[in-house]
């Protein structure tokens, strides 16, 4: 497997934010060729700690596009609407 995974880290602080701006990602995918591999609630932690509540896996063709989708036009629009709803931990990984 080739290309790169993005990887959001959630902490939900407001749920009905939270699922506005879930709604609005799939579209600002298409143009990378992106595809949401995972997204879950309510972690087991096996290890560790963490208070995170939520977590995503977006596969993206390289690190390069992650950085391009991140700063596209349609992904800054959301980013008000995110800050609002959680604290968020994104980073991408070569894969």
């Amino acid at each position: 497997m080739t290309g790169a995974c993005l990887i959001g880290r959630v902490k939900v602080r407001n749920a009905e934010k939270r699922d506005a701006y879930r709604r609005g990602i799939p579209a600002t995918l298409v143009p990378w060729n992106a595809t949401l591999v995972a997204r879950g609630s309510g972690p087991v932690v096996l290890a560790g700690e963490t208070d995170e509540t939520d977590m995503v896996v977006i596969r993206f063709p390289d690190l390069e596009t992650i950085e391009r989708w991140y700063r596209s036009d349609a992904y800054q629009a959301l980013v008000p609407l995110r800050q609002e709803a959680a604290d968020v931990v994104i980073v991408g990984y070569p894969i």
